[in-house]
């Protein structure tokens, strides 16, 4: 995911490599991460499994089981799949909570009673104190984003993004995970640790069905079918990561938290303020409304004038140089190339050969 003030192209969209197609009928757009690429390898580690079971599982189930029940096990796996890859696309295609760059700092806040000595400016606040449900919290100041974050944001290093209530940065979404996708996020990973059961669980039922065919025993029926055996190591190992994970991310939705919090505060030895009770937890992720998003991705940007890196003539206007007493005006130069601009001892050598030398007080 680029940045949201990424660098401006002459009277074109935003610089923003993050966004895509528009969906059909939907009105809007994939909004991906830095690392989309990661998205194609986690749908190649669905689908392949998927396709294995289709060909070599649920298609001799569909002779072995009769009536409907072989044709439903192969339509539900097919459904239950594409539903899986909805969702990974939901999660991954859509912006986290990306909240829009300043492109000044905020005024900071000072007494006016207060009186600065010669030099001195205010300075804003690393961090504020914001109280909620009673409980204070601070938010910090961001350098990158020029703002104050609001609580539960954090700023992600690989997106270079300020995320709203931002869990993590997950490499195989490509994308980061926040108060925008979280709820896809889960049921995705749920979805997958479901999926794995059920294909898990179906290869151990055609083991047992060429046991019972030919009735030998469960080692001489497991060479019958390798596809069995790769898709049971497969999905066992799977397990271990997406179930857990699932078990993971429903302790933190129970407790309200996020991944960072969790690692970083440790609400468990101290006051959550944003615990509102299980159910009320579980409300807030799921059965909450998404807020829009606060980036208009497909914005075009102002032309602004370009000035020319050097001309037949170039000139010259010296900055201004402030000090306790005030501050000296220095005059406008003019001069043609091949000329040199005496001021001071340090020496600047512009593209075209000419050298300028500007006195450094």
């Amino acid at each position: 995911m680029n940045s949201v003030a990424p660098p401006e192209t002459q009277g074109g969209r935003r610089g923003c490599g993050g966004d895509g197609p528009d969906l059909p009928g939907l009105g809007r757009e994939f909004i991906f991460g830095p690392d989309a690429r990661s998205v194609l390898l986690t749908i190649a580690l669905i689908v392949a499994p998927a396709t294995i079971f289709c060909v070599f599982v649920a298609r001799k189930l569909m002779d072995d089981f009769s009536g409907d029940w072989g044709i439903a096990i192969m339509v539900v796996f097919i459904v239950f799949t594409l539903y899986d890859l909805v969702l990974l696309l939901l999660t991954s295609g859509r912006d986290p909570g990306i909240i829009p760059r300043n492109a000044h700092p905020p005024e900071p806040e000072y007494d006016n009673s207060v009186e600065f000595g010669p030099g001195q400016t205010p300075r804003l606040p690393r961090t504020k104190d914001v109280v909620i449900n009673g409980i204070t919290v601070k938010v910090k100041y961001c350098d990158t984003c020029m703002l104050y974050r609001p609580p539960r944001c954090s700023h992600c290093s690989i997106c270079d993004n300020c995320v709203e209530r931002f869990d993590h940065h997950c490499p195989w979404v490509g994308q980061c995970i926040g108060l925008r996708n979280y709820r896809f996020f889960f049921m995705f990973v749920f979805s997958t640790t479901l999926l794995c059961l059920y294909v898990h669980g179906f290869c151990w039922v055609y083991i047992k069905r060429i046991m019972d065919s030919e009735k030998s025993s469960i080692w001489k029926a497991m060479t019958k079918t390798p596809a069995s055996i790769v898709l049971l190591a497969y999905t066992f190992l799977a397990l271990w990561f997406v179930g857990g994970l699932s078990v993971f991310h429903l302790y933190l939705i129970s407790t309200n938290q996020s991944t960072y919090e969790n690692f970083r505060y440790q609400y468990s030895m101290r006051s959550n303020p944003y615990n509102r009770g299980i159910v009320g937890n579980f409300m807030e992720v799921f059965w909450s409304s998404i807020p829009t998003s606060k980036n208009n991705f497909r914005a075009k940007v102002q032309k602004k004038s370009v000035i020319p890196s050097h001309s037949m003539s170039a000139s010259f206007i010296s900055r201004n140089v402030g000090n306790a007493k005030g501050e000296q005006e220095k005059a406008m130069w003019d001069m043609p190339i091949n000329r040199a601009l005496a001021i001071g001892s340090n020496r600047i050598t512009l593209p075209d050969g000419d050298n300028i030398t500007e006195n450094q007080q």
